[in-house]
Order: C-alpha cells, then structure tokens, then sequence
C-alpha cells in the first residue's frame, strides 16, 4: 500500500498488507526487501518514546521510532492495530517514522519523533497509517485518565460505551499532538485493522502475533 500525502518526489514510503505476510518472518522481510532499497532498519519495539538515528543504529535496538537525513537508509516499523505515523519534512531533506499504539502515543513517541528529527514543525507532513479504529478498540477507565490527565480537551477522542469502558480514537489523539506542535498538514487516519481481515493483521480481532509493516525512505 503507498501512502496517499503531498510528499517531495524524493520521499517514498509502503505500508504492507497481508498478501505480503507475516513481517515478523524470515519470508515476509525477504518479500519486502524486494521493494526497497536497503534492508530496513528493524527496530526492538518496546512502546516507549525512544527514537535513533536510522543511520546509527544497529538492527534489534530498543525504540519505537527512528529518522534519517541518508539516502536509500529505511526506516520501519511493525504493527498490528498500534499506529504506524510516517514523518517527512516539505523539502525531502528528513524522513521519520513512529510505531504509536497507545502507550507510546500518551508517552510522546510523536513529539520525540519530531523533536529528533530537527526540523521545525511546521515544515513536516504526517500520515497516519492503518490501526485499530474507534469502533473497534474498547479500552477501560486507566486508559482514558493516563490522556485526559495529561491533557483534559483528549476527552474528546473517547466515547462511552458501557461502565468504566470507552472506544478509543487513536487518529483523533494523533491528531491533537501533532495540531499541539504545529503539524497541520495530516493525511491518513482512514483505515481500521480490526474491521478489514482481508487487508490487515489485527491482535486485537485474531489474538496473533503476525505483524505487519511500514517504511519511509529518501530515494
């Protein structure tokens, strides 16, 4: 799947579905390899807020997020209902990409992103990729006070739907975070994991631990 967003010709960017399989597997890297230029730099995720210099790091490091100013160096990140969000600045001069579940999303794995990538706000565009939409992801009252605590207007991505549970917005969030930095240009958000077994992985729907990907790279 290529992402639909404004970016510079240079910045390129894929997000797999099922037909490419499991990203956890030797066989499904290999299938995706073939579409990049570069093996993709893997990461170790721990739903955190670290971020590392594509460039520098080195497969299987503890992070969430990478970036790069490098050509043909891919950053990637896996998920199966977390939030893939894509980052490139307007010239094509960085790229970046955060796996955003809603740990790393309440955490600030966006705004480290940003912040690592070193480039004003205002010159970046984002895409949201697939993940688990409001209709299908239920979570209980810890969930909706580790946001609402930090900031009172996330209430406004949370929907009551039986005592001491709500559906979660995880786009919505998104969105407020990067609207909070400055980010305005903001594209995906469209696409639930849950709802749509012919396209995508869903842990929440299946209970497996197939993932998928996606990846950003300057050509």
């Amino acid at each position: 799947m290529i992402p639909e967003w404004p970016v510079p010709p240079g910045v390129q960017a894929l997000v797999t579905t099922r037909a490419l399989g499991d990203m956890k597997s030797e066989a499904g890297r290999l299938r995706l390899r073939a579409l990049l230029p570069a093996q993709p730099v893997w990461l170790r995720q721990v739903h955190g807020t670290g971020v590392v210099d594509a460039a520098r790091a080195s497969a299987g490091t503890a992070a969430d997020a990478s970036c790069t100013r490098g050509k043909n160096i891919v950053c990637a990140v896996m998920a199966a209902d977390c939030m893939p969000v894509l980052f490139a600045d307007e010239r094509g001069s960085v790229v970046g990409i955060a796996h955003a579940g809603w740990r790393g999303l309440c955490a600030g794995v966006i705004e480290a992103t940003i912040a690592k990538m070193g480039t004003p706000a205002s010159g970046i565009l984002a895409w949201l990729g697939p993940a688990i939409g409001p209709g299908a992801y239920e979570i209980g009252a810890e969930v909706r006070a580790a946001f609402v605590d930090r900031e009172a207007r996330a209430a406004a991505a949370f929907q009551p739907t039986r005592p001491g549970h709500w559906s979660l917005d995880l786009y919505a969030l998104a969105r407020q975070r990067l609207a909070a930095l400055g980010v305005t240009r903001v594209f995906g958000g469209g696409l639930c994991t849950a709802s749509d077994p012919a396209r995508f992985y869903s842990y929440r729907r299946d209970g497996a631990s197939e993932r998928m990907a996606a990846a950003i790279w300057i050509s």
